[in-house]
């Protein structure tokens, strides 16, 4: 049995316990089905199941057992890393890119820069031991190349961008970094003592996006959508500190607490007449300078 057969049987198995239990007998009948339909051989054995599971769980982090209330197998999330539902996903997306050669002209993915995930495990590694490391970095604003020393904190994801996050040496300032600006990596001998004090996800509690203003204060903001805006509002909440407020058929109206940013400027923007912002005052007076500056460029 091939290895991209293995690979395969593994994700049906993960697929067909995403969002429900099933026993041994069930799972081999959709892969003997799958079977059938992709052209391949995924019927197993009961040893050889098991020994999927184990595979499932030593590479992907993913825990399925058999729990005897449900009569089935299971996948575990109770306890799970937040990270394990992206691998989930990340199953989905090499199953369909395993696809394309016999469905090209159904599947259109969208022309993009790559995201640097190619050194996500370099820089995975260096945060974990606690080394520097160096880079060279492009600003999205200049067109000169820098090398960059500094001491790697973290990674953050935002709007399908990974981002750096990291003591810059030559200033010590804690700064973000685009992966997909971050070229020639190297991780180097020298350790440093990260601040026991700096927590990631307290660092971005208050923030929309990338930037994180640490010497402002988070503020109270209450938007309001119109009703079909408000669906998607309600689906996909803008931060996690979301409240809804008001949810009617003539708006739905909702609290945020946050850093006013630029970031976060741009996307009330985005929302253009579907959105009306309540308070407070000065994110209003400024979204209205900026509408006015866009108008003129119509006049």
């Amino acid at each position: 049995m091939s290895k991209r057969e293995s690979i395969a049987r593994q994700y049906l198995i993960i697929n067909k316990l995403r969002n429900k239990s099933a026993s041994f007998l069930e799972i081999a009948d959709r892969l003997a089905l799958e079977s059938e339909l992709q052209g391949y051989n995924f019927n197993i054995s009961k040893r050889t199941f098991e020994r999927d599971l184990e595979d499932i769980r030593s590479l992907y982090n993913i825990d399925i057992r058999y729990d005897h209330s449900r009569k089935g197998y299971c996948i575990v999330y109770d306890g799970q890393p937040d990270g394990n539902q992206r691998v989930l996903e990340a199953f989905d997306t090499f199953n369909a890119l395993n696809l394309t050669d016999r469905l090209s002209n159904f599947i259109h993915f969208e022309k993009r820069r790559p995201q640097g995930t190619e050194n996500l495990y370099g820089l995975l590694h260096a945060i974990k031991n606690q080394k520097e490391i160096q880079f060279t970095y492009q600003k999205f604003w200049e067109d000169e190349l820098s090398i960059r020393n500094v001491e790697p904190f973290a990674l953050k994801e935002f709007k399908n961008r990974w981002y750096l996050l990291a003591n810059d040496l030559r200033n010590n300032h804690i700064k973000s970094f685009a992966l997909d600006r971050l070229t020639d990596l190297r991780v180097l001998k020298r350790k440093f003592n990260a601040p026991t004090e700096f927590n990631i996800n307290d660092h971005y509690k208050y923030c929309f996006g990338i930037i994180s203003p640490n010497e402002l204060k988070p503020e109270e903001i209450i938007l309001s959508f119109e009703p079909y805006q408000g669906k998607y509002i309600k689906s996909l909440p803008l931060h996690e500190s979301q409240q809804v407020l008001v949810d009617n058929e003539e708006e739905l109206r909702i609290k945020l607490t946050l850093f006013i940013t630029h970031d976060f400027m741009m996307e009330l923007l985005s929302y253009g007449e579907n959105l009306k912002v309540i308070k407070p005052n000065n994110l209003i007076n400024d979204l209205k300078a900026k509408l006015k500056n866009a108008l003129r460029l119509y006049e």
